[in-house]
């Protein structure tokens, strides 16, 4: 590699995090080059540094981080020695990021397309009319919906999958030497994820963007990076081009991230005669004029996993919002053990609330940041069961053992004082407060990385087995249903399309769109996302 070539360089990079004892070293004297047009990728667990230092790729250190030695050295020029204003200049023009959770990332007041506007306006690239042409343009080839108006909508106004696609055309407005990639794709389905892949690779071949792509899917990795850079507790394990290192990775750590995956919950087996704890009859639903759902029907039974999935958009989410009374259907109904439940949640009785609980996507939003891990489990556990002081806490005590997380170290935590996995397990342990009968898990392993998200679902089944619960896991990745699912529900456009058992959804012959899901699914080989593509183009889908 020429010096000429390389767009980045960083040199013995150290970063500490504030604790109560004092600095602790996350990131410990990691090397890293990339050149004009490559992509790099960042792989390990949660906690091995990858967002720190793809944050630090722009010279920044998030709050309580500190860059404490190293150099980080972009277009010849050391970004730790640039003014802030300097800084300022590069970051969003010359460097941008896509943050993993979009949701957070968006300004809930504006529209997308005055989001998107304001970096190219602010950094002199083009005017607001300009910008916003642009927009319609990368909406396009992001594959977004209606590209010419969903800019015009707020966040809150479309699903999390169109979301994450459109940070990503944001980040794309300045046409940036780097684009650093924080898991883009962790909050969209396979089919969606391909298209959105294909349009990455698009924009780094033909503008000669350079790229960080951070991400704990080994089979994204497989088809996005050129090389491949493993981290585990803030220091390089190894690295080497993508087909070297899938062939053969020479550290046991990196062997075991690709041998995960290797958990499969027991199969239950339900008796004819036991009933449903939660039924969906023949429900339809509407966002005003628009219908979202046609005709939706399944049960869940007692300590038995259904799975819901589908793209974005397919109504699994709001057969959710159904459920659980936040949304009126406009026919059908939703019976709790046979007994019609009121179709909005103001109408239905405390014990009707208690017994359907909700699992967010993203913890980083669910949990409120400002309340320690004590209020955040205690409020719900004394609303439903009345349990107030030593009684309280006692069970709050017992729910974080139950969710493998010592009280004493963690009772009086924060939520920004959690890792992504931890921060989940307590969005368990709130909807374990209070002691449901069924919980909604809404894409609950979709921001994790695969050790991460192995742990929770092991401990899902752990908890579904000793409390004979009733899961409905929101999900659109294929892997994990087929670790942990006992039916299957496929949705395509607020219709189910085919459902009943894993084994006999997921054995041939398949409904088209099931097969659809089913060949979508990334596999570990870097050829895979072109060969599909191209079948996909001679067939004419």
């Amino acid at each position: 590699m020429s010096q000429s070539d390389e767009i980045l360089t960083i040199k013995g990079l150290h970063i500490e995090g504030k604790t109560d004892e004092g600095w602790s070293e996350i990131v410990k004297g990691v090397d890293l080059s990339l050149k004009k047009g490559e992509i790099l990728g960042l792989i390990g667990e949660s906690g091995a540094g990858k967002s720190t230092i793809g944050l630090a790729a722009m010279g920044y250190a998030r709050g309580g981080c500190r860059i404490s030695a190293g150099e980080i050295i972009f277009d010849g020029h050391n970004l730790l020695e640039m003014s802030n204003k300097g800084q300022r200049r590069i970051r969003g023009r010359r460097i941008a990021y896509v943050a993993q959770s979009a949701a957070a990332s968006f300004n809930p007041t504006y529209k997308l397309i005055d989001q998107y506007s304001e970096g190219p306006v602010f950094h002199h690239v083009m005017s607001k009319s300009e910008a916003e042409h642009d927009a319609k343009e990368l909406y396009r080839r992001m594959q977004l919906p209606d590209p010419e108006m969903i800019g015009y909508r707020y966040p809150h106004q479309v699903s999390g999958g169109q979301l994450q696609r459109a940070i990503t055309a944001m980040a794309m407005s300045c046409r940036p030497d780097i684009i650093i990639f924080d898991e883009p794709t962790t909050a969209l389905d396979v089919t969606t994820q391909i298209e959105v892949l294909s349009a990455i690779r698009d924009i780094v071949n033909q503008s000669g963007t350079a790229a960080i792509y951070i991400t704990h899917d080994l089979a994204v990795v497989a088809q996005m990076a050129d090389r491949v850079k493993v981290l585990l507790k803030g220091a390089e394990i190894e690295e080497a081009d993508t087909r070297t290192m899938l062939r053969a990775p020479r550290d046991t750590y990196t062997k075991s991230l690709w041998a995960v995956r290797s958990f499969q919950a027991t199969p239950k087996k339900i008796e004819s005669t036991t009933r449903p704890v939660v039924s969906v009859q023949n429900v339809s639903a509407a966002y005003e004029t628009q219908l979202v759902l046609t005709d939706v029907s399944f049960d869940i039974f007692p300590c038995q996993t259904v799975a819901v999935v589908g793209e974005s958009g397919s109504g699994k989410s709001t057969a959710a919002r159904v459920m659980t009374g936040l949304l009126e259907p406009s026919s059908g109904s939703v019976k709790l053990r046979d007994e019609p439940l009121p179709s909005v949640y103001t109408d239905r009785s405390k014990k009707q609330l208690q017994e359907i609980q909700m699992i967010y996507q993203s913890a980083d939003t669910a949990l409120n940041p400002k309340q320690r891990i004590r209020e955040i489990i205690g409020w719900p556990i004394e609303f439903y069961t009345g349990l107030k002081g030593n009684a309280n806490e006692n069970r709050i005590r017992e729910l974080l053992t139950m969710i493998e997380m010592d009280p004493d170290e963690f009772i009086d935590r924060r939520p920004g004082e959690l890792s992504g996995g931890q921060k989940q397990r307590i969005g368990i342990a709130r909807a374990l407060a209070a002691d449901p009968s069924m919980i909604i898990c809404d894409e609950v392993t979709s921001a994790l990385d695969q050790l991460v998200a192995e742990g929770i679902l092991r401990l899902l089944d752990k908890l579904q087995q000793d409390l004979d619960l009733a899961y409905m896991f929101i999900t659109h990745d294929i892997a994990t249903v087929r670790a942990i699912a006992d039916d299957v529900v496929v949705m395509k456009a607020g219709k189910v399309v085919e459902a009943g058992p894993k084994a006999e959804v997921f054995t041939p012959p398949h409904d088209p769109y099931t097969e659809l899901l089913l060949s979508s699914v990334p596999e570990m080989d870097p050829d895979w996302l072109d060969n599909v593509l191209q079948g996909r183009a001679s067939s004419g889908n």
